[in-house]
């Protein structure tokens, strides 16, 4: 069976985005993370050893996003992914990334990407 442990609201500063203006000034991002786990384990020890590590995964998530610029947030969210599937206890992850200040000439509340990827070999 496979829990969901969900990290949200992590604020990154990041340098991303396709116009010069973006990757010189920056803006924040926010990333949302859903991950697929058996926390069955950790329950029966009691030892953080047996999950996932969700304060070093959000260090780990927050310099990957502030370290080199990419155009887009769907390479960004892939990164993220990356990052997460890098524990092997982690059966899948669900990664949304905000861009609340997104330059669109219009009023908007946010801009929000979610992609869903699976530990390779993984079958439903």
């Amino acid at each position: 069976m496979v829990d969901e442990l969900s990290v949200t609201g992590i604020e990154c500063y990041g340098h991303h985005g396709v116009f010069e203006f973006e990757r010189r000034e920056g803006q924040v991002f926010v990333i949302d993370l859903v991950l697929g786990i058996d926390t069955s384990p950790a329950a029966a020890s009691d030892d953080l050893q047996d999950t996932v590590d969700y304060g070093s995964l959000v260090a780990s998530v927050k310099a990957a996003v502030e370290k080199d610029p990419v155009d887009l947030i769907e390479t960004l969210a892939q990164r993220i992914a990356d990052v997460c599937l890098l524990d092997g206890r982690v059966e899948w992850a669900r990664v949304s990334v905000h861009k609340p200040d997104a330059p669109i000439d219009a009023t908007f509340s946010d801009v929000v990407l979610t992609i869903t990827r699976k530990r390779e070999g993984r079958r439903d």
